[in-house]
């Protein structure tokens, strides 16, 4: 699927979202990539390495047939390309990765004041 029709979805829904969530969701933004680093941060730490997604491409030559004006058909060599993703272990230095997570849940849990505030904001604003 094309990143740009992945996208769409998205754009929907938020088309349909009422003012006040559209105020929620941008106040808790920040909030949710924290969680989310802070997440990925732990389970590097379980397992003892980090795991990279590297995209590779990998072109295949095909047959493929194309029509003439006449409505006769042919055959011609053609290249498709195919773009796919991996997933390898990565080293890192547990005691960076660590102090990492910690400052991360430090962040976060700032940002989670800030966040409650401008919630509250938001509710104040948009009535339901």
């Amino acid at each position: 699927m094309r990143p740009t029709l992945m996208i769409l979805p998205f754009l929907v829904l938020a088309a349909c979202a009422t003012p006040r969530e559209h105020c929620i969701s941008q106040a808790t933004r920040d909030l949710r990539v924290l969680n989310s680093l802070i997440a990925e941060t732990q389970g590097n730490l379980a397992r003892g390495y980090a795991i990279e997604e590297q995209q590779e491409i990998r072109t295949i030559r095909q047959t493929c047939r194309g029509e003439n004006s006449d409505g006769t058909t042919f055959r011609y060599s053609c290249d498709e390309t195919e773009t796919f993703t991996t997933n390898r272990p990565v080293a890192i230095d547990l005691n960076v990765e660590g102090a990492k997570l910690s400052s991360l849940i430090e962040r976060r849990n700032q940002q989670q004041t800030t966040s409650d505030q401008v919630v509250l904001q938001c509710i104040a604003a948009h009535p339901e």
